[in-house]
């Protein structure tokens, strides 16, 4: 059985100025009060009236609120109510930033880092998330230890990183955030590798629906590291992380069904699970269902169908499924053999979650 854990995922969120007030307070919106005006905006935001929360945005911006200004700011960004301009969004981000609002702040950080209405730059999007870190804004916290682990716009600095994103986790349970630092502890980046914490930090972030922490921890399940091994929690976690789309989860609760470990023995769903990660792709997978095709395990046997899987597994270059074609060929006929190898040359991985499952249930 071959288990791997995931790389570290780097995302970078965008924030929302948050609404202050869900009281309907239209006639003082109107009597130039710029906190009202802004509650409103937000109120018809809320609704998806966009012209609506534009105009009130605009009313409360007019008046030098910062955030108004933020707020307008998300509307030009996301093109809302009015034409994306990404250039306005950091124009009106910079007039409210300059006012001390930490989303407006937050959010310059996030253009720079993705290079929107503004060049790409790493140093200036650090600048402004170090400013809302330090005020425990967990998104800044986290984007921040995303630059750190990365070394963009920072001397790379693992342990830094590490700090950060368990101010992030700890802040507000953010899932990224849980996960980053889990990955740290398991590859002892920055940190002495401590699988316990690991698992700890990767729970938070499975208990959110993170698949790669689904997955990851299951692995930790499965060796034993960190936590007692128990085979059944491995399966819960992987087939979670499979139901989500996990290609490696669901190559290994194939597994999992086919030896019967953490779950019954169940041929079918073990056929089910290989046959969703090879339609992606996945060499072993390919094996695996090109054996049970060959057994009739969990399927009707079908040499063909083995035939054209493990001829996808060899090009690949696993040694096995050369083997296993010498073995199997003798018993096809040369019509047969030749219908295998043109569906095989044919096979191309699906591409789509809907495009996979259509292949899986023929």
């Amino acid at each position: 059985m071959r288990f791997s854990r995931a790389a570290l995922l780097f995302v970078l969120p965008l924030a929302c100025c948050l609404a202050q007030s869900k009281e309907d307070e239209s006639k003082k919106a109107l009597l130039n009060d710029p906190h009202y005006q802004f509650s409103k905006a937000e109120l018809f935001l809320a609704e998806g009236n966009y012209a609506e929360a534009l105009r009130y945005y605009k009313l409360a911006a007019d008046q030098g609120s910062a955030e108004g200004l933020c707020g307008l700011g998300n509307m030009y960004r996301d093109g809302q109510g009015v034409a994306q301009d990404d250039k306005e969004a950091v124009r009106l981000y910079r007039l409210s930033a300059a006012k001390g609002w930490p989303p407006a702040q937050f959010n310059l950080g996030v253009m720079y880092d993705n290079g929107r209405g503004v060049p790409q730059d790493y140093a200036e999007a650090a600048r402004w998330y170090k400013i809302t870190a330090d005020l425990d804004v967990a998104d800044a916290e986290y984007n921040l230890g995303v630059l750190y682990a990365s070394g963009k716009g920072v001397p790379q600095d693992y342990k830094e990183a590490a700090r950060l994103y368990k101010r992030a986790a700890e802040t507000r349970e953010l899932k990224e955030a849980a996960f980053n630092l889990a990955v740290l502890y398991d590859n002892g980046q920055g940190i002495p590798q401590d699988y316990k914490e690991a698992a700890r930090w990767y729970k938070v972030a499975a208990d959110q629906g993170h698949q790669e922490a689904e997955f990851n921890l299951a692995v930790l399940y499965a060796n034993g590291q960190g936590v007692a091994q128990d085979l059944q929690q491995a399966a819960h976690w992987y087939k979670l992380a499979a139901e989500q789309g996990q290609l490696e989860a669901q190559y290994n609760i194939g597994v999992f069904y086919a030896e019967g470990q953490g779950v019954p023995q169940d041929y079918k769903e073990a056929a089910h699970w290989y046959r969703l990660a090879a339609e992606r792709g996945h060499r072993d997978a390919g094996f695996n269902l090109g054996g049970l095709y060959v057994t009739g395990r969990g399927l009707t046997a079908d040499l063909e169908q083995a035939y054209k899987w493990l001829s996808i597994a060899a090009a690949k270059g696993d040694k096995d499924s050369a083997v296993a074609l010498q073995r199997i060929a003798p018993k096809m006929t040369p019509q047969q053999i030749e219908r295998a190898k043109i569906a095989a040359v044919a096979w191309k991985p699906c591409t789509s979650r809907e495009e996979c499952d259509a292949r899986a249930r023929q």
